[in-house]
């Protein structure tokens, strides 16, 4: 669902299965005792009756969210009530949270300067053939600094996700293809392997194939 009042006792049914994304969400943004700062998650609801809507999590500036699923579907639901932004233009509702109008089109196009890949089981593997764990984490991104002045660095990789349903391919057709193995996995279980990835600086094959 895109607007209205978000049915937190039935979020799996009533809701749309607004329960996957928040544990995508929640996967996506923080570890165990804390946010990741160097990450961003944007939620893509399409579900009417109603034009679609974005919901962006920025890691480095969010405030008061907590490891708990009902609460962040909280945060979402308080969004959900407030009249829908025009496409492309984003409004911050609380800190760190983010509204806005349109669908996957819209996002692919602010993300035009980094590398976007698509996990889809059918492709490519994301590591590298002869890839290892390191024995020493060298994450391929991190954040350093205190609330407010983060610096980010490493590189800028976006993962696109999508629910039942396959991307449309068109879509596809322009985006990089990979896969984290033969088995589908659910969503929050994909975001946690990607993490895992980038947090031990596993060589990625992140090139155009």
């Amino acid at each position: 669902m895109s607007q209205g009042k978000l049915p937190l006792n039935d979020m799996a049914s009533a809701a749309g299965r607004m329960d996957v994304l928040v544990r995508a969400l929640m996967a996506g943004l923080m570890t165990s005792h804390g946010l990741r700062h160097d990450s961003e998650v944007v939620l893509h609801l399409m579900g009417g009756p109603g034009p679609s809507r974005r919901i962006k999590f920025v890691g480095s500036e969010l405030r008061g969210v907590h490891a708990e699923e009902r609460a962040v579907a909280g945060q979402i639901g308080k969004v959900l009530k407030i009249p829908l932004p025009a496409r492309g233009h984003w409004i911050e509702r609380t800190v760190g949270i983010y509204d806005s109008g349109g669908d996957i089109t819209h996002t692919l196009a602010e993300w035009k300067t980094s590398t976007v890949i698509a996990l889809d089981a059918n492709a490519p593997r994301l590591w590298v053939d002869d890839a290892a764990i390191p024995s020493a984490s060298s994450p391929h991104s991190q954040a350093k600094g205190e609330y407010g002045a983060f610096e980010i660095e490493g590189i800028d990789i976006a993962f696109v996700l999508s629910d039942d349903k396959p991307l449309p391919q068109e879509l596809k057709d322009n985006l990089l293809l990979r896969s984290l193995g033969d088995a589908w996995l659910q969503g929050h279980m994909a975001v946690g392997v990607c993490h895992f990835l980038l947090d031990e600086g596993v060589k990625l094959r992140i090139g155009q194939p």
